[in-house]
Parts: structure tokens; sequence; C-alpha cells
């Protein structure tokens, strides 16, 4: 039977005890997370989503799909969205490595329309990203074998699916020459883009 004080560690992290904060705000939507984790002599264990945590944040997500990328060091994804009437809002964390997340305004009546900001989710730091619609998101891999989890809020659908050319607005990458996929690498530049947004 456990302890006291072990049941009562273990447990912190279920009922909320070990708190979900919101570390930094991005153009006023965008929320990056810090999520609770649990850490003993074996490792650690981590929270990612706990829908009550979410909605005290003022944080509203009904996932319909979930899926994960594995990325070798400097692979570029994205910058990716769905357009409406299959726009989606976005929850982004790192099971394994690290990123640099970009995410890009491309709401037309946002006072940050075409701004673009960039911050560090690793699995080392624990940190997560939820993007509502109206938003591109890409990432650079900083670490060979990456690996990165997505919840969205809407199906695929390849009919609604969008994006901007990853160096066509005003972001410093660090990197000049990424891995692309042939989709990313034909993607529109912002300069020629008409958001539905």
């Amino acid at each position: 039977m456990r302890s006291a004080a072990a049941k009562n560690s273990y447990m912190n992290i279920f009922t909320g005890g070990s708190k979900m904060k919101i570390v930094k705000n991005l153009f006023n939507a965008v929320k990056c997370i810090e999520m609770p984790r649990f850490e003993d002599p074996r490792g650690s264990f981590t929270k990612n989503f706990a829908d009550k945590l979410f909605r005290e944040l003022g944080i509203i997500l009904e996932i319909r799909e979930m899926f994960y990328s594995v990325s070798g060091k400097n692979v570029i994804r994205g910058m990716h969205f769905q357009d409406p009437p299959a726009e989606h809002a976005k929850y982004v964390h790192v099971l394994h490595g690290a990123v640099l997340d970009v995410v890009l305004d491309l709401r037309k009546d946002s006072a940050s329309y075409g701004n673009s900001e960039g911050i560090i989710l690793s699995a080392e730091n624990h940190r997560s990203l939820f993007i509502p619609a109206g938003f591109a998101h890409g990432f650079l891999s900083l670490q060979d074998h990456t690996i990165m989890q997505y919840s969205v809020s809407s199906e695929h659908s390849p009919d609604h699916d969008d994006g901007i050319l990853w160096n066509s607005f005003a972001y410093d990458w660090g990197i000049d020459d990424p891995l692309l996929s042939k989709r990313d690498k034909e993607l529109q530049k912002f300069s020629e883009f008409e958001s539905p947004f």
C-alpha cells in the first residue's frame, strides 16, 4: 500500500494540484502552456491535456483528431492551416526532442495580421501551444527524431488544406536550407495570399 506522501504526490498531477499555467500569450490568442510534470527516480509523467484545466485557463478545445510526426534535425513542417468551413484550433506539444514552433497571424481584422512569432517547445521544458483558427503553424526541428503531437478540433479535409511558404513572411528561422516536403516547397507566398479568416 502506498504511503500517504507517495499517494498525495501521485494524485497531485491527476487532480490538478500541479496546475497547468499559461506562461506566454502570443497575439492575445495563441497560448503557451506549461504542463504539469511529476518526476521520481523512474523518470517523469506529464499531463498534456485536461479539459477541466483548459477551461479554467479560458481555452475550449474539442478534439476531433490526434496525430504525430517524427522529424530529423533541420526539417521544417509548415506553415499549415485549414480554410473555413473546415478551420480548426490546434494544440501541439513535443514528446521527444525540440522544435522552434512558429505561428503566423492570418486574421484580416487583427492588428497583428501578417506578424509571426516563434517559441521553443521541447520534451524538457514540457511546454505546449494552443493555436486557435486563423493562424498558420509550422516548426523547425532542432534535434533528430523529434516527435511532435498534434490535437485538432476538426477532421483533416484535403479540400480545405492550405499553407504559406515558410520563407515568404518576415521571420528569421535561423536556417537557409531546411529539409522540406515537396508540398511545403510549393506553398503560396504570403504576398499572394488572400485570407479567408
